[in-house]
């Protein structure tokens, strides 16, 4: 079974079966959504972009700040400390504020925003599992916005020991949704919304605002420097416990036999990056997987362009950032049928998903065989282009500004129709 080394920058954005898709950014440009001049805003969110274990929680917040901060907003990104970094500096217009550690972080907020509490109109608190209850210390007049990605129930259990973990759960649902129950909620996709009013019993109002991604003409990529596989398996994202990237790892054995040549790429950091490297030596497919590590975005895009498939073992997502940003290459992904994947995904379009009681390579080896096929190969590439376009960061941007219009009863918050940032009314 050949593969052929196609790059996908060329392709057209038209799928087999086409589905409605807006027009292209430059075409049709995205209203940016009202002025927000002096109107004073803090993003809370636990990690900033520029942290070791940061990842798409902390780029929808920071791209969403800038695009407010460009409407005319003052905004204060809140945010923990890491060792290297500055305590308080300023970039894009954003005065960045950072304070705390992984935990302490917490307590050393709710003790910034009582002495602040009358400084801020609006604030967006990002609660990633545990929240910052910042409703209890501000003003009642000042509104706060919850932002949920996904519901981290199982993620507890992969942290901390049982007790611990439901204390962690208690607080995620009972606590929060309590002291939230009158603040609208932004989550990322329908099934976590699902996920909030079924698992944690959320009471407040529930928008979906998705994550963007970048769009325009791609820079020409050069070939891959090396022999990438035949075919070659990316998996892009942070190397933590609940991300299972050791299962993408193992396909270099459980499918060494069907495909010999196969070669997988792991791109990404964390802490789960010494254990990686500890299975793959003890298995003995260090000729076969290769740890990358961080890479910069031209020499990221490289290896993601020159791979045949994408895959995800995640166990639970807010959206999957890591699927679009393949998908605008035409790399289709293959991931587990669970929250937030199963809507970046669309099953038999752009991706597989692997159902309950199917096993990851089972599913990889059928997605590898589909797109062996040029005609198959093709229209799962246009596929994923088209889906990609859909998503941009302007039009996320452009939403949450009318979402911040709305809730300070500023003019221009009404919808505007057709945003490709996909704010939906709840079902």
């Amino acid at each position: 079974m050949v593969f052929s080394k196609v790059h996908h920058r060329g392709l057209p954005t038209v799928t087999a079966n086409p589905a409605p898709v807006p027009a292209a950014a430059e075409e049709d440009p995205i209203d940016p959504g009202p002025r927000l001049d002096g109107v004073r805003l803090v993003m809370i969110n636990w990690r900033d972009p520029w942290q070791s274990a940061a990842g798409g929680a902390e780029e929808y917040a920071w791209r969403i700040s800038r695009h407010l901060a460009e409407r005319g907003a003052i905004v204060t990104f809140l945010t923990s400390r890491e060792p290297h970094q500055a305590r308080v500096e300023t970039k894009d217009g954003i005065v960045i504020r950072r304070m705390g550690g992984r935990f302490t972080v917490y307590p050393r907020v709710m003790a910034w925003l009582a002495l602040w509490r009358r400084e801020y109109q609006l604030a967006f608190d990002c609660m990633n599992g545990i929240p910052f209850l910042s409703r209890l210390v501000l003003r009642r007049r000042t509104r706060v916005v919850s932002v949920v990605h996904h519901v981290h129930d199982l993620q507890f259990n992969a942290y901390f020991s049982a007790p611990l973990a439901w204390f962690g759960r208690f607080v995620e649902s009972t606590v929060a949704s309590w002291v939230y129950r009158g603040c609208t909620t932004v989550t990322v996709s329908e099934s976590s919304r699902r996920a909030l009013r079924e698992k944690l019993g959320w009471r407040a109002p529930i928008e979906i605002i998705h994550n963007g991604g970048v769009q325009g003409p791609l820079k020409p990529l050069d070939d891959a420097p090396e022999d990438m596989g035949d075919p070659a398996i990316v998996s892009l994202g942070r190397l933590v416990v609940q991300k299972r990237v050791s299962q993408v790892a193992d396909l270099a054995r459980t499918l060494e036999g069907e495909y010999p040549r196969l070669r997988i790429h792991i791109v990404g950091r964390g802490p789960e990056g010494g254990h990686l490297a500890a299975q793959i030596s003890r298995d003995g497919t260090a000729d076969r997987v290769r740890l990358h590590g961080f890479l910069p975005e031209e020499d990221k895009n490289s290896v993601l362009t020159s791979s045949h498939l994408h895959v995800t073992a995640s166990e639970f997502e807010g959206w999957g950032l890591t699927v679009i940003e393949a998908a605008r290459l035409g790399v289709p992904t293959v991931a587990y049928d669970v929250d937030g994947l199963r809507d970046s995904v669309r099953d038999g379009e752009t991706g597989w998903l692997v159902r309950e009681g199917e096993e990851l390579a089972d599913v990889v080896s059928r997605a590898l065989k589909e797109l062996s096929d040029p005609h198959r190969r093709a229209a799962v590439r246009r596929a994923c282009r088209a889906w990609a376009d859909r998503f941009t960061w302007e039009a996320s941007g452009a939403e949450m500004t009318r979402l911040v219009a709305r809730e300070l009863d500023l003019p221009g918050g009404a919808d505007a129709p057709d945003t490709t940032s996909g704010r939906e009314a709840e079902k």
